[in-house]
């Protein structure tokens, strides 16, 4: 331990907030240790040295604030503490997901800093191959609150989830962010430490936490806001476990390893997706599996691997078309699994240079997403589409899908849309020197949308 210049009120006022002795901490410090695999020797007299004003070493300020945050019944941190976090990353059996979901959100809300240079990191692409999901339920099941939850606020979260979700893929991520991940943090998130009268409700309320927690990566996605979306996206695999640590939990892998995908980082990209097909084969439907399985091949063909690729197509496809039972609704999220699909594979044939086939998905795909419900897909879609025909050298038909991508992306607060429609401008000045029809009147009109 080392010492500071004065002693811890703070510390001192909330052991005595708690009517615990000393001793009772030490003790209730040591429980949260070993269950976080450590054996300590705390006693009363290093809770003396801790009120002096000493800083516990290792992990020990954290198993302090857990035993207090159980005794309050309520989330304490380290700063409420007057303690300090240790300097090596923190034990991956001491997440919080719930915690993390609050302090996401409130960020977010409050538009805090650290959320504003959040990096993406391909080391967090692999974060469920180490996280350590029995740890950390145990650790969730011992901070339950007194509030009873029961199944009419579990579907009060799926609804306004289903709302914002559908808002979002006609207005983009930009709509109604910091409405979704202010109900995140001062309602759905918090809703996890009630008391649930049975398994199944209690599933189900982490389940409905974890979808909404999707949402608001995903939103983050669209705005180009990667670092951030990610820890969204590692929160919802963390209450998707609690939830249904087979389907639920392998598709928010299949979340982490498509923005990985999209950012043209693969890095465990293969093996997170293996590994979530391994856990969700068996408990989920045809339609998720499908789309389990072209991610698969999407990552396949980002690492060059044409042969697993064309597997894995074989696989979505078969998948898809299984008589099956009805699609879950965490994977219900990303629209009809046949347009998805369409997408995601031509999204893999563009990775193995088949623009002809990219062509015709891309074709078959916008005739299977809805254009009013889903206009930001058609947007993406008709601007994928004018990239592989401007790489077949058919330019009046590039420029004429170009034009509907600008059109419909009117409005739209969606840094993937604005991305797409930036890509359009080197071609198109290429074209306007060749004197393509339309491409000097799209050039321009491109330029405006972009100011």
């Amino acid at each position: 331990m080392t010492a500071n210049r004065a002693p811890n009120s703070r510390l001192r006022e909330a052991i005595t907030a708690t009517r615990w002795t000393y001793e009772a901490l030490a003790g209730a410090v040591r429980q949260v240790a070993a269950e976080s695999g450590e054996v300590l020797r705390t006693n009363k007299s290093a809770v003396a040295h801790w009120v002096d004003g000493a800083q516990p070493s290792g992990q020990t300020a954290h198993y302090i604030a857990e035993a207090l945050s159980r005794r309050a019944g309520r989330h304490v941190t380290l700063a409420e503490l007057g303690l300090r976090p240790a300097q090596e990353p923190l034990r991956p059996a001491l997440a919080d997901p719930v915690a993390d979901a609050v302090e996401l959100g409130r960020a977010d809300v409050d538009r805090r800093g650290f959320l504003a240079v959040a990096a993406f990191t391909t080391g967090g692409v692999a974060m469920p191959l180490w996280y350590d999901h029995e740890a950390v339920a145990r650790l969730l099941r011992a901070r339950t609150g007194s509030a009873r939850v029961g199944l009419v606020e579990v579907e009060v979260v799926r609804e306004i989830t289903a709302v914002f979700g559908a808002a979002d893929e006609r207005l983009g991520g930009g709509h109604g962010l910091s409405t979704v991940t202010a109900y995140l943090a001062d309602t759905a998130a918090p809703m996890l430490r009630g008391r649930f009268a049975t398994e199944a409700i209690r599933r189900a309320a982490f389940g409905a936490v974890a979808e909404l927690a999707y949402l608001a990566g995903w939103k983050h996605h669209d705005l180009g806001n990667e670092g951030t979306s990610q820890r969204y996206y590692q929160v919802g695999y963390q209450l998707a476990c609690e939830a249904d640590p087979h389907g639920h939990a392998a598709w928010m892998m299949r979340a982490l390893a498509h923005q990985a995908l999209s950012l043209r980082q693969p890095h465990h990209c293969v093996d997170l997706v293996e590994n979530a097909l391994a856990r969700g084969l068996g408990h989920v439907d045809g339609r998720t599996e499908a789309l389990l399985r072209i991610t698969h091949a999407r990552a396949y063909a980002a690492t060059g691997e044409r042969t697993s690729a064309a597997k894995a197509l074989l696989a979505a496809e078969n998948a898809l078309i299984r008589d099956t039972d009805e699609q879950a609704g965490y994977s219900l999220a990303t629209g009809p699994a046949a347009g998805a699909v369409a997408s995601h594979t031509a999204r893999t044939l563009t990775g193995l240079a088949d623009h002809t086939g990219t062509e015709q998905l891309h074709r078959e795909a916008l005739l299977r997403w809805d254009p009013d419900k889903y206009r930001r897909v058609h947007v993406l879609t008709h601007a994928d589409l004018g990239d592989s025909l401007a790489a077949q050298a058919r330019a009046d038909e590039a420029v004429d899908a170009w034009t509907h991508a600008l059109a419909l992306s009117e409005g739209m607060a969606s840094d993937r849309a604005r991305t797409a429609i930036t890509a359009m401008r080197p071609v198109l000045a290429v074209y306007r020197g060749r004197g393509v029809p339309g491409a000097a009147d799209l050039e321009h009109r491109v330029r405006d949308a972009l100011r």
